[in-house]
């Protein structure tokens, strides 16, 4: 028997379920803001990149083969005016492998609080501020594959009401050989869903308004859901070429699926001059639905005396309609 009218309108169509997306669902978004000023001018594109300390953001494995301690410093000048900072070191062990650590920062600034009442303010100023710490450990196999896991705590506080949890990166890089072509994979973000929790989303309730003379005014507490964190799967190649002996050539290409967006593409080159002067450009999440991202360039500056070596990285990115964001670098090696 054919199904009634009501019942065939009430099924979503095959079109309806593949429009929906997952954007904005997730907690801990910010941890998907690439802080290196090289790999963003790359397209972030970087999950098969070089040993460096500024790779394990996409990779933690890309540790494995750092031999001198590394230092990095982050400044974004992040869309509507938000501050954006990180910091990550690695140390060597030896034989023992290479130990990381990594601490991001995000703040909004101080907002008015505005209410339907009080449109222009209510005199009152919040906040909203977002950190992460991470912890993790790399080790070379063999003189071509390397492994690595990172263990995060994350926050975000918005005024008086915050959500924490904890998550964990595991990445792989397989060099096919020594001077060639390296494959790299990993996954990030992994770990449980958080809820919010704090005096703001607490309430006043009255258990019966249509009882005279009882409390009108029970203390109680809003509840909100679990949200997961943002999952994201890399996958990439990158290949170092020499053109002459002075100068060197990079080329990058990574391909990512994320728990809470569509798959794109990203890649890029850099071409590179005595390890003095560097120039980058990429293009980032190609294929990415509804995205205002795309084009980045940039150029870094290396140096040094004997026993400490230091990079000045600086990127452009533009995001269409949202504008234009810039990163600064800064790595010292010892």
């Amino acid at each position: 028997m054919a199904p009634s009218r009501q019942h065939v309108a009430a099924q979503p169509t095959a079109d309806e379920a593949r429009a929906q997306s997952k954007t904005g669902t997730a907690i801990g978004d910010f941890l998907l803001i690439e802080p290196s000023a090289r790999f963003t001018a790359l397209g972030n594109a970087g999950v098969a990149a070089d040993p460096d300390v500024d790779a394990v953001y996409f990779n933690p494995a890309a540790a494995g083969r750092i031999e001198r301690l590394m230092l990095q410093f982050s400044h974004v000048d992040w869309l509507a005016g938000i501050r954006y900072d990180y910091a990550a070191a690695a140390i060597p062990f030896g034989k023992w492998g290479t130990g990381f650590g990594a601490v991001t920062s995000l703040n909004s600034g101080e907002i008015d609080v505005r209410t339907v009442s009080q449109p222009l303010g209510t005199g009152e100023r919040y906040s909203v501020s977002d950190v992460a710490i991470g912890l993790g450990y790399s080790y070379a196999v063999s003189e071509r594959f390397a492994a690595g896991l990172q263990v995060r705590y994350l926050q975000e506080t918005i005024w008086h009401t915050s959500a924490s949890t904890v998550t964990f990166d595991i990445g792989s890089l397989y060099a096919v050989s020594r001077s060639g072509l390296r494959i790299g994979s990993s996954i990030t973000n992994f770990g449980t869903s958080a809820r919010f929790s704090g005096r703001d989303i607490g309430i006043t309730y009255d258990e019966d308004p249509t009882r005279y003379g009882d409390n009108g005014t029970l203390p109680g507490d809003r509840s909100t859901q679990d949200y997961p964190v943002p999952v994201l799967f890399r996958v990439g190649v990158a290949y170092p070429y020499r053109l002459s002996p002075d100068v060197q050539a990079w080329t990058v290409l990574s391909a990512s699926h994320p728990s809470d967006n569509s798959e794109s593409l990203s890649g890029g080159a850099e071409l590179r001059y005595r390890n003095l002067l560097a120039l980058r450009v990429g293009y980032q999440n190609l294929f990415k639905q509804d995205s205002e991202e795309g084009l980045a360039a940039g150029a870094g500056l290396s140096g040094g005396v004997p026993g400490f070596d230091y990079r000045i990285d600086y990127a452009w990115a533009g995001y269409g309609r949202l504008g234009d964001v810039h990163r600064l670098t800064l790595g010292c090696t010892f």
